[in-house]
């Protein structure tokens, strides 16, 4: 005779592979396995009676989450409920909101004026808001005239070098050419007549535009050659002054880092090395971390939610290290920061900005702070980050460049804007309330490709600060603050891709009332990063018509009428050779200077003198082999941000970070197919001039095999095993890159996949994404009807047929996620069941069940009937 209130076999077995996933001891398991039902085994997890069974699992989020967690938990008072009851985890401080107004952008000179004209003049801002008035300070006039004598240097070698190229050009005499014959004459006459002239013209103006852009960097790279071999600068901020005198108790930090959809192991051991060193300092209750998440994919968003607080258990984190998850992504990272400052902005004196590769050393960030707190009228210090972290060969040759050249033109830019310079987005502090008040960003008005939320808001925030009355500096001498590569040449052109629009972007505020004419220099040089690829490849393409025009057409020689002696075409070999030899020089002289202040200050770090030589040869190889492809590449980007074209750039996905050869074929086929079709003209146009053309149309051709094999990890390792673009972060790794390198493999051991599944069926993961989701609302009968909806379709679709907008939709809401996870058990819905046991089975690191209990957990508050 069977018993009638025996369990059915198939909740049996659910129960007991539920219990499994809880840490508990065996007996816990025993009693608890008696339940005849999913919302009677929550009822006795948090002890409690509920009167709808539906929100039963949303009871025992608590108990479930505190399971291996509790004493940490509640030691740091992590655990509260919300205005329904429900609990959450306070993952962030208590709101304390501060005013934070973005000025609406008035881009249209002509609308200013017109409004001028008219009286009608823009409301004055709040006297609160009004820019500082400084002291005169003897730097920025110093800063003045040394930007007087940079510009004068420019325009003084480029005047020298047009005159060279223009008697280097075989056409003269555009005085000779009569425009009242011309009148007379067909258009194929005229067009015979004047085409080389014209051609002539173009390639000058370009040329000349072309030159003062390497001069600049030129004079920049030298001044910061003598800057850094003497160091005898007294306006420069340097780490060395900062001191040691201990930080003011209001002198509160936070260290913020906005993500979006980033390689989530990484992201959190970078943080957790920053924390662990910050902490080593003594100074750590002046800093508070916050990561700022933007991601938008689910299985990435709950992976994110399990690293904060594996993190945070493991240093004791809790209180200090924060985490938010924007639902509403509004404005980008610019946007992310907006909110921030919004919210807890007020809290702090400053802020310093973390990409997701940087690591900054706890010594860095406390010198960055001692610095503002000895400079009261900088706004923004800007570290000078050193790249390291990768192994590919591609990312180890650009981090010896970053690494040998970067110093150089870091302080040759410091030596020239002193406090008017550059800020990048990242591994920078910045004075808190001045930023609130002045450097909130407004979209760009009007519409098209270059309206709507500013892209690379760094330079704009930087521009905005200095027009506020507060400096901008770099500290290009304080070591500790690091950052990471692209590991390949497709992976570095994604990321150009994205700043070339932001920079074009920027231009529009070119004449924005107010701004400092360096920062104006800034938004310039920022267009010229990407626009000078066209420019060169204009310049190429009209030498070559100029060579056609040259061969094809037959000259004219006797431009007037009764004109006594022929124009002879005009060739000047003397003067392409000495114009070639200052080009090369004005771009492989900073190099050899790097290597030479290397030799002067020790080269150890970098493999000796000898490797650190033939490190630089091999790089300015790799890099001419290159230039012409990034050539390519930005002019298309360029001309992509004019057309308004999508700015999406989908690659396949891959287990490490080498270019797979069908990837390599798909991106770069276009530009060898280009190169050999030119070489082939230039060949058969004059032979001779191929040689010139060789290093541009040779390096289009190799694009496809040196985009592949520099995306190689082995032949990177090879490298550093021979002391090849050995930098010093590899030669005496700093503790901070050690721990990163450590945590990052750890939490790749143990990493999360299938991160939403997991969050909806697994015991631990649905509790912790019920207490961290977002979406608190009261009850109300819309939303109760929404959320019905969107369970029903989860339960009849499985995980399969859910799209990323309706995932995010369940897990931003606690009270859909635990009835969904309570019905998904309940029952036994095998596309949701069989989905997360796949994701378990396939996980080699999975630890072994039943799982252990914490030795904290007392068993009489688990088996309460």
């Amino acid at each position: 005779m069977s018993n009638s209130n025996a369990v059915p076999e198939p909740l049996n077995e659910s129960l007991s592979e539920y219990l499994a996933h809880l840490p508990m001891t065996d007996v816990q398991r025993a009693e608890l396995a008696s339940c005849t039902s999913f919302a009677e085994l929550h009822e006795r997890l948090s002890a409690q009676t509920v009167a709808d069974p539906a929100e039963a699992a949303q009871a025992s989020v608590e108990r479930r989450l505190t399971l291996t967690t509790a004493d940490e938990l509640h030691e740091a008072e992590m655990l509260s409920v919300d205005a329904s009851g429900r609990v959450r985890l306070k993952a962030t401080p208590p709101i304390r909101r501060t005013k934070v107004v973005p000025e609406p952008w008035r881009t249209n000179i002509l609308h200013r004026g017109w409004r001028r004209l008219t009286g009608k003049t823009n409301p004055p801002p709040p006297k609160d808001d009004l820019p500082r008035d400084l002291p005169k300070a003897r730097w920025r006039t110093v800063g003045s005239i040394r930007r007087y004598i940079l510009l004068i240097l420019m325009l003084g070698q480029t005047i020298v070098a047009g005159f060279y190229m223009k008697g280097i050009l075989p056409y003269q005499g555009w005085s000779l050419v009569s425009f009242d014959e011309i009148s007379h004459q067909t258009l194929w006459q005229t067009a015979v007549q004047v085409m080389p002239y014209a051609l002539q013209t173009s390639i000058l103006l370009l040329f000349g535009i072309l030159f003062c852009w390497v001069s600049a960097g030129f004079w920049t790279a030298l001044m910061g050659f003598l800057e850094l071999l003497t160091g005898r600068d007294k306006y420069r901020i340097s780490g060395a002054s900062a001191g040691n005198e201990p930080i003011e108790a209001g002198a509160r930090t936070a260290l913020v880092m906005p993500i979006c959809n980033e390689d989530v192991p990484r992201v959190f051991a970078g943080l957790r090395a920053t924390f662990e060193s910050v902490k080593a300092t003594g100074d750590l209750d002046r800093f508070d971390f916050f990561i700022l998440s933007d991601s938008n994919e689910t299985d990435i968003c709950v992976a994110e939610q399990q690293a904060w607080l594996d993190v945070c258990r493991e240093t004791g984190g809790f209180g200090k290290i924060f985490y938010r998850r924007r639902r509403r992504r509004v404005k980008r990272k610019s946007g992310n920061l907006d909110d921030f400052c919004r919210r807890w902005g007020g809290e702090y004196r400053y802020m310093v900005v973390l990409d997701a590769d940087s690591v900054m050393s706890g010594e860095c960030l406390t010198s960055l702070v001692r610095l503002m707190e000895a400079t009261p009228d900088a706004g923004i210090i800007q570290t000078a980050p050193r790249a390291s972290g990768m192994d590919t060969l591609y990312a180890r040759m650009q981090q010896f460049a970053t690494r040998v050249y970067g110093p150089l033109f870091t302080a040759g830019l410091h030596f020239w804007q002193l406090g008017e310079s550059h800020y990048w987005g990242h591994n920078a502090i910045i004075r808190m309330k001045p930023f609130i008040e002045h450097c909130a960003l407004a979209p760009l008005p009007g519409k098209g490709a270059f309206a709507g939320a500013i892209l690379s808001h760094d330079f704009v925030e930087a521009a905005l600060m200095r027009r506020a009355g507060w400096g901008v500096w770099i500290a290009y001498d304080l070591p500790g603050s690091y950052e990471e590569l692209p590991p390949n040449l497709l992976d570095e052109l994604k990321r150009d891709r994205r700043w070339c629009h932001g920079n074009l972007m920027n231009f529009r505020l070119f004449l924005v009332k107010g701004m400092h004419p360096v920062h104006r220099a800034v938004f310039l040089t920022g267009v010229m990063s990407y626009l000078s690829a066209p420019l060169w490849f204009f310049f190429l393409v009209l030498s070559t018509a100029l060579l056609a025009v040259n061969t094809l057409m037959e000259p004219t020689y006797f431009m007037e009428p009764r004109q006594l002696y022929p124009l002879w075409p005009q060739w000047h070999p003397e003067k392409a050779v000495a114009l070639f030899s200052t080009t090369v020089v004005l771009l492989f002289l900073p190099k050899l200077l790097s290597v030479i202040l290397i030799w002067a200050k020790g080269a150890t770090g970098y493999g000796g003198r000898i490797k650190v030589t033939m490190s630089m040869l091999l790089e300015m190889l790799f890099s001419m082999l290159l230039a012409p492809v990034r050539m390519i590449f930005h002019t298309r980007f360029v001309l992509a941000a004019f057309l308004g074209w999508a700015a999406t750039w989908n690659s396949p996905q891959r287990d490490d970070d080498s270019t797979p050869w069908s990837e390599a074929v798909k991106r770069h086929g276009p530009q060898t197919l280009l190169g050999f079709c030119w070489a082939l003209l230039v060949a058969w146009l004059n032979p001779s001039f191929l040689w010139w053309l060789v290093p541009i149309v040779g390096s289009l051709m190799l694009s496809i095999p040196v985009s592949v094999i520099s995306s190689r990890t082995n032949l990177g390792l090879k490298a550093r095993d021979t002391k090849l673009f050995l930098i010093p972060e590899e030669h005496t790794p700093p503790q901070e890159l050690v721990s990163t390198d450590k945590y990052t493999h750890e939490n790749r051991w143990h990493a999360l996949n299938d991160g939403f599944v997991r969050a909806v069926v697994d015991p631990q993961q649905n509790a912790l994404a019920c207490a961290l989701a977002t979406s608190r609302h009261r009850h109300a009968e819309p939303i109760e009807w929404m959320r019905v909806e969107r369970v029903r379709h989860a339960i009849k679709g499985g995980p399969e047929l859910l799209n990323n907008h309706e995932r995010l939709q369940l897990l931003s809401d606690p009270v859909a996620l635990a009835r969904l996870h309570e019905l998904v058990w309940s029952e036994g819905n095998s596309a949701w069941l069989n989905a997360w046991r796949a994701s378990v089975d396939a996980d080699p690191h999975a630890p072994l069940l039943p799982l252990q209990p914490a030795t904290h957990v007392n068993e009489s508050t688990l088996v309460n009937a």
